[in-house]
Formats: C-alpha cells, sequence, structure tokens
C-alpha cells in the first residue's frame, strides 16, 4: 500500500477547510445551519471562470500559464474580483432573506429557507451555465515525485500553499484585529457583546464576507483540479458540515483539523475498502469523535 492516499487526503482536506470556516463562522455567529454554503462555492468557481474569459479576451496573455501550474495571471485577478463578488452574494442573500427572518425570531425556517436558497442558486447557475462540465484549462498536469512513492502535480502544491496562507490570516484575524475580537465575543454572547457597545451587525456583515471569499477560493482550486459543475459545492457541502462540526463549531483551527481529519479518513477508505465507502467511513469517523467529545475536537462547553 502506497502513501499516496496521504496526499490525496490532504488536498481533499485543504478544500474542504476553506469551505468548513464559512460553516462554523455563520454557525457560531448567526446560530444556524447555512446550506446555501455550497452554492457560494459553486458561484465563486463559475464568477471566475466567467471573469477570466472576460480578462483573457480582452488582455493577451492574461490565460498564458505561470511556469509549473495551469493557470495564468487572469486566473488570479479573476479569483480576486470573484471573491468580492462571492462575498457580496453573501451579504445580498442576508440582507433579502436571512436578516428578515431573523428578525422575526424564526430559526427554524432560517434553516429551511437556507435549503430553498441553496436550490435557487443551483437551478440558476444550472440555467445559466447548463449541466456540462467546465475547466480553466484542459491542459494535462503530469505529477511530480516528492518521495515516498507519492505524487503530485504544481496546482496541487499551489492549493496546500494558499490554503496554509488563508488559514494563517483568517487566524490573525480573529485574533489580532477588532472585527476579529469582535466576532468571537459575538460567538460567545451576542446579548452580552451587543449590551457592551459590539457592533453585532458589522460582525454579520464580515462573517458573510469572509465565509463567502473562501468559499470561493475552494470552488475556483476544485475547478483547477477537476472540473466546473452547478453541483459541485453541493458535494462539499456534507463534509463540509461534517469538518466543521468534527473541529468544534467557532474554531477556525478546529475546522481545518476536521477537514484534514475528514480528507484523509475518505482517501484511505477508497483505497482500503472501496470508494462506494468513502462518505461513510468519514461520519463514522465523526460520530465516534462526538461520543466522546459532542463539543469536537477544539470545541468548548457552554
Amino acid at each position: 500500500m502506497t502513501l499516496q492516499f496521504l496526499a490525496d487526503g490532504l488536498i481533499a482536506g485543504a478544500l474542504i477547510g476553506l469551505g468548513a470556516i464559512g460553516v462554523t463562522l455563520t454557525y457560531s455567529i448567526l446560530r444556524f445551519a447555512n446550506f446555501a454554503h455550497g452554492e457560494f462555492v459553486s458561484f465563486g468557481a463559475y464568477a471566475t471562470l466567467l471573469l477570466a474569459a472576460i480578462i483573457g479576451s480582452v488582455v493577451a496573455g492574461a490565460d498564458q500559464p505561470i511556469g509549473p501550474f495551469s493557470f495564468g495571471w487572469g486566473v488570479i485577478v479573476a479569483a480576486v474580483a470573484a471573491m468580492a463578488s462571492t462575498g457580496a452574494l453573501a451579504l445580498a442573500l442576508d440582507a433579502v432573506l436571512f436578516k428578515r427572518l431573523r428578525d422575526k425570531g424564526a430559526a427554524i425556517t432560517i434553516v429551511m429557507a437556507s435549503f430553498g436558497a441553496s436550490m435557487a442558486l443551483r437551478s440558476l447557475l444550472e440555467f445559466a451555465f447548463t449541466s456540462r462540465p467546465a475547466y480553466f484549462s484542459r491542459d494535462l498536469q503530469i505529477a511530480l515525485p516528492v518521495g515516498l512513492g507519492i505524487r503530485v502535480t504544481p496546482d496541487q502544491i499551489a492549493l496546500l500553499g494558499i490554503t496554509a496562507v488563508l488559514m494563517i490570516g483568517v487566524h490573525l484575524l480573529l485574533t489580532r484585529s477588532q472585527i476579529g475580537r469582535a466576532m468571537r465575543a459575538v460567538s460567545e454572547n451576542p446579548a452580552l457583546a451587543r449590551v457592551a457597545g459590539v457592533d453585532v451587525a458589522r460582525v454579520i456583515r464580515a462573517a458573510w464576507l469572509i465565509g463567502g471569499a473562501l468559499a470561493c477560493v475552494a470552488g475556483v482550486m476544485l475547478g483547477l483540479l477537476v472540473q466546473i459543475r452547478p453541483f459541485m459545492g453541493f458535494d462539499l457541502l456534507l463534509p463540509m458540515f461534517a469538518a466543521a462540526i468534527l473541529g468544534g463549531i467557532g474554531s477556525v483551527p478546529g475546522a481545518l483539523a476536521g477537514a484534514l481529519i475528514v480528507g484523509v479518513s475518505e482517501a484511505a477508505a477508497v483505497q482500503m475498502i472501496g470508494a462506494e465507502w468513502r462518505a461513510a467511513v468519514a461520519f463514522l469517523l465523526l460520530i465516534g469523535v462526538l461520543l466522546v467529545k459532542p463539543t469536537g475536537l477544539f470545541g468548548r462547553s457552554d
């Protein structure tokens, strides 16, 4: 048995972790599970694809690959713009739908509304772009040996590096900045934070922006490594929730740790048992951990 499953699991975990941060922030601050978060992943990928095509048609050489990677600087610029647009989509969805229900105290209704929003966004993407897979590039990359029988492509290495940088950035934002301290205060006790003078509305906007932007990056990287489909975010939804719960709701390091555990366990299941058991093994692991520590690996009891 080779150790290739470790590399595959780390790469899958990095993708899941980028989305799981948005899930854990939304749940810890707004107290509801947003099932439309998977569609932010898909929207970000399609927005980047569309913007990259526009940039490539206007600026010569924008779509030329950078070094060993499959993407050019046009995709990078498009991804940054798509991160902003995905964050704006999350803000708009909250303003139009979730905030109205939140003000009425309809907690269960918000969860059901997120289901509806998820299906609506997914259908809109399928209507606009069809269900046919799309690609940033059709060029095949050669996997490079890194030792111990493990091979990775340059794009996969880029994914791991980008994930590490973003995770460190989010951690520093939450622990060293004023808005980060406010987000942690609202996560602990929204009512007390409001009495203490914290602008809760600003914190909620920041949570949507961060979650949407990171979901966009996950969508772009998944599109680069595999393909872009309207259902790509929906397929990542359950692993993202599993990672957030496993790591402990409200913990950004926990979301990443949970994502890596889910990713590696799924990859190991594919190699040792079979692809049909991939999701089952990950969720059995989740159940086992929660039976021992219900708050998750990094979660805290109320």
